[in-house]
């Protein structure tokens, strides 16, 4: 197929970029490029680039000519960046995912697939595996966002017939992730034998996902028709304690684990449990995130710090 990846130098978007270049695809990449380039040399050249903003519409348009499938990864990330940031967080998450629907409108285009986020559940249903089905509480820019432009999607599919795969992403983390982000912080301070900094008592808990895992999910659910949420989560509870603790082991660390207040704009770590269910990924695709955490932390030192 020919794809357009917006936000395909970007973490995620860089690894599914890789994948589907290898897999024969024609692929154009549009990214801003504001925190930086995740695309090998190999993969880079293989692929059409644009430097631009998902907010210019008729940059988008030109992008996306000829293209069969529209991945629209593109998104201001990290809870700092975030929480500083929530009118451009949010301009670029609404304008951006109008300007993709207005593409693939004139382009003919008849699929999206869609990146949200498993923070949209907020404090909803803790104390079980969360689904799709679970009514979701949105409680950052971000994930308020994410959630509006799931149902303005949706609504495209329902009086337009566009087909849609939103994908709920559970804190999916591995090799080209840099250091807004908890895995990598953790490995970075344990190599360095500095504190391990832990937010608040250490015991909230997250479901994390392995980056080739979410990579296999996401092409698999390609090639859907119709209108789709789709949560991509390991099923795995950890706390953020035993992940510091688990990362200072695998890298044979001297590091002191400490525990720090959160700040005040980090709604997000006000959420004890967050945890995911698969069954729906499972019966659309046959296919469940198999990685474990251990094995994915593994792998990330053997990738990124081997010596």
């Amino acid at each position: 197929m020919r794809i357009l990846i917006t936000g395909g130098a970007g973490f995620i978007g860089s690894n599914l970029t890789k994948r589907l270049v290898n897999e024969g695809h024609e692929i154009t990449v549009l990214d801003s490029l504001l925190r930086g380039n995740k695309l090998d040399k190999d993969t880079y050249s293989k692929i059409n680039f644009i430097k631009g903003d998902v907010r210019d519409a008729q940059l988008m348009i030109d992008a996306s000519k000829g293209c069969d499938l529209i991945i629209h990864f593109a998104a201001v990330l990290g809870v700092d960046i975030v929480a500083d940031n929530p009118v451009e967080t949010m301009d670029v998450e609404v304008i951006g995912t109008r300007n993709a629907i207005m593409a693939a409108e004139i382009n003919n285009i008849k699929k999206i697939m869609y990146a949200s986020t498993s923070g949209i559940y907020g404090h909803s249903a803790i104390e079980n595996a969360l689904t799709e089905e679970v009514l979701v509480d949105p409680r950052t820019s971000y994930a308020m966002a994410k959630r509006y432009n799931e149902i303005y999607l949706a609504s495209h599919h329902e009086e337009k017939g566009l087909n849609v795969i939103s994908l709920r992403f559970f804190n999916v983390y591995g090799h080209n992730q840099d250091n807004r982000m908890v895995v990598p912080l953790f490995f970075e301070q344990a190599l360095k034998n500095e504190p391990i900094t832990v937010f608040g008592t250490g015991k909230q808990t997250r479901d994390f996902t392995y980056i080739d895992d979410t990579v296999e999910a996401c092409v698999r659910l390609m090639n859907l028709e119709g209108c789709y949420i789709v949560n991509i989560a390991n099923e795995a509870e950890w706390c953020i304690s035993d992940l510091a603790d688990k990362i200072k082991g695998i890298a044979n660390s001297e590091s002191e684990i400490t525990y720090i207040a959160a700040p005040k704009k980090r709604y997000d770590y006000e959420v004890e449990r967050r945890v995911g269910s698969s069954d729906k990924l499972f019966k659309l695709t046959g296919y469940k995130p198999l990685t474990t955490l251990e094995e994915g932390l593994k792998l990330i030192q053997e990738i990124n710090y081997k010596k």
